[in-house]
């Protein structure tokens, strides 16, 4: 037998077995670095429209594309605009993702009173949404923004309550949860840079009540929502 012909096919042999097992890890990588990122949503503030433990996934490419393990946009092609659900970093500490709805662009004007926006001098249309008396007082109105009609909930009382103004400087974005006297935004912590945003809530593509007591980033197969699957987001 040729000792060095089979040297040359076990190298081989390793060498087509290492690539094998790197290529799908580096191209899942490489999707969700660039395209699609999945997300679990950890808490309420975006009620009714997304729900605690709904799994969702994020288009990374709908604004740009940033440069790896940076903040920094390699190309930008687009802007997010208003009333878009967006996915971000949390100004106070990069490393943690917030999602909320887009509200002011850079120099818009927002004031909020009661949960109830005016932007740049006009009330944004509420109408009162079917079943609007929630629990616990709450109520629900279809708002619309920019011709974009969802869902928002507020303990809502007309004219009371301080009004809060707000003048998005340059280059910064101005965001709210849906959830509106449960969630912590731009109202309590300020603005977003365009450098943090990471991309656009596109589909909930799990859903569950619950999770595994030993795992709790797995849903509970008998807790799932299926009435939540691949719900596109508006």
């Amino acid at each position: 037998m040729n000792q060095t012909g089979e040297t040359r096919n076990l190298k081989g042999t390793w060498n087509q077995a290492i690539l094998t097992f790197l290529f799908p890890i580096l191209l899942v990588m490489g999707l969700r670095w660039a395209l699609i990122e999945p997300f679990v949503i950890p808490s309420g503030s975006m009620i009714p429209n997304l729900l605690v433990h709904d799994h969702i996934l994020v288009k990374k490419l709908a604004y740009g594309l940033h440069i790896p393990f940076s903040n920094k946009w390699l190309l930008q092609w687009d802007q997010p605009q208003r009333g878009d659900i967006v996915v971000f970093k949390y100004p106070e500490n990069p490393d943690v993702y917030y999602i909320k709805r887009l509200i002011g662009l850079p120099g818009d004007n927002v004031e909020v009173q009661s949960g109830r926006i005016t932007l740049n001098g006009e009330k944004l249309p509420l109408s009162s949404f079917e079943d609007s008396q929630g629990e616990n007082g709450f109520h629900y109105f279809q708002e619309t923004l920019d011709g974009h009609k969802h869902i928002v909930r507020f303990l809502y009382e007309e004219n009371t309550g301080d009004v809060q103004v707000f003048k998005v400087p340059e280059n910064q974005y101005f965001f709210m949860g849906d959830n509106r006297d449960q969630s912590s935004d731009s109202r309590f912590w300020g603005f977003v840079k365009n450098d943090y945003i990471v991309g656009k809530a596109w589909m909930i593509w799990l859903s569950c009540n619950s999770t595994l007591p030993t795992m709790t980033f797995v849903c509970d197969p008998a807790q799932i929502r299926f009435n939540r699957l691949f719900q596109k987001l508006q």
